[in-house]
């Protein structure tokens, strides 16, 4: 009788949720359909197209599939993300060059923190914003927008920052190839650098082959080493937010390791210490990056277009002096510093 129960509320709940997930899915599949035919960034797409069905999240039948689609189903794909990192990296990198990509990950989020007071803005949008820009773009922006506190422009201030770091990571990718060599870097020092500055992993990828071979296998490893970044950051600003932010009434405190960055630690480590399938790892990044992709087509469907526009001139200039002061600083320290290629 238990079971019988248990899959009636199964499927009770399936049926709920399918109508907004669906709409979420076809969002995802158009977004990507149109990334991989005219170039354009699926992440930006599928936002914007969300955004154009947003009456959507308020009908009866959608809404809540819609809503499991923005938590739920982005809490699995960035913890897929762990089984894209390996302690394998430290080694092929060398460790200057996992110290400065190390070190400017919380000098980033410092400068965020500091420079927000000059635009108006307190800790959730500093935050959200720097981590974005300091650690993996849209992905970072998803994972640290699930522990911050709530308040009515929650959503608001997460869409922009994605379609900020989206936009400056695209244009980054056409730039910053002719930086590095307008900066006398080898292949290998560009590539450090292109992983180092740029946002979003697709950005870093397409950057760095556009050099050569060499710059753009390093220009990944960089990359997913930022990526690996994104457990700990998210950590300890959990402990920070629990000790520093009492919680609203009515309002759960975050848990001190939020179940998905448990997850993408043991999928790390898991990745490091065991020898798993090239297929089965294949398999993880491409269904970690759907999840992601209807994730934020979910986020954009819950979004209205009037309520981002009231974020303003001021954040797009914050999102604009995180990317500068993050590409000029690694700029200079690789143009100054003893750091080792690998």
């Amino acid at each position: 009788m238990t079971g019988s129960v248990n899959f009636t509320g199964w499927t009770n709940r399936t049926r709920a949720l399918l109508p907004g997930m669906t709409v979420a899915v076809v969002v995802a599949l158009a977004s990507q359909f149109i990334s991989d035919h005219y170039g354009a960034p699926a992440m930006l797409l599928a936002l914007l197209f969300g955004i154009s069905l947003n009456f959507l999240a308020d009908h009866p039948y959608c809404g809540a599939g819609i809503a499991f689609g923005a938590k739920t189903l982005l809490r699995v794909g960035v913890a897929l993300l762990g089984l894209r990192i390996s302690f394998e990296m430290v080694g092929a990198l060398g460790w200057p060059t996992v110290a400065l990509v190390i070190a400017m990950v919380p000098a980033t989020i410092a400068f965020g923190l500091a420079a927000s007071r000059f635009f108006g803005f307190r800790y959730r949008f500093a935050f959200l914003s720097a981590g974005a820009v300091a650690i993996c773009g849209a992905s970072a922006a998803l994972a640290i927008a699930a522990i911050l506190p709530k308040d009515e422009r929650s959503e608001d201030r997460l869409v922009f920052t994605v379609v900020g770091v989206t936009i400056l990571s695209t244009l980054a990718m056409i730039v910053y190839p002719v930086l590095s060599r307008a900066l006398g870097f080898d292949d290998v020092t560009a590539g450090i650098y292109l992983g180092a500055t740029i946002h979003d992993v697709a950005q870093v990828v397409g950057a760095g082959f556009s050099i050569s071979p060499e710059a753009g296998e390093t220009a990944t490893l960089v990359k997913l080493l930022r990526v690996a970044m994104l457990a700990p950051v998210v950590i300890v600003a959990v402990i920070v937010l629990r000790s520093t932010v009492r919680a609203e009434p009515g309002q759960d405190r975050p848990p001190l390791i939020p179940v998905f960055v448990l997850g993408f630690i043991a999928l790390a480590t898991l990745n490091s210490t065991v020898a798993l399938p090239l297929g089965l790892l294949a398999f993880a990044a491409d269904t970690s990056g759907w999840l992601l992709l209807t994730a934020i087509a979910a986020v954009g469907l819950k979004t209205r277009p009037a309520d981002i526009l009231k974020v303003g001139g001021p954040a797009a200039a914050l999102l604009l002096a995180e990317t500068l002061f993050l590409a000029g600083t690694v700029a200079l320290a690789l143009t100054y510093l003893p750091i080792v290629a690998p």
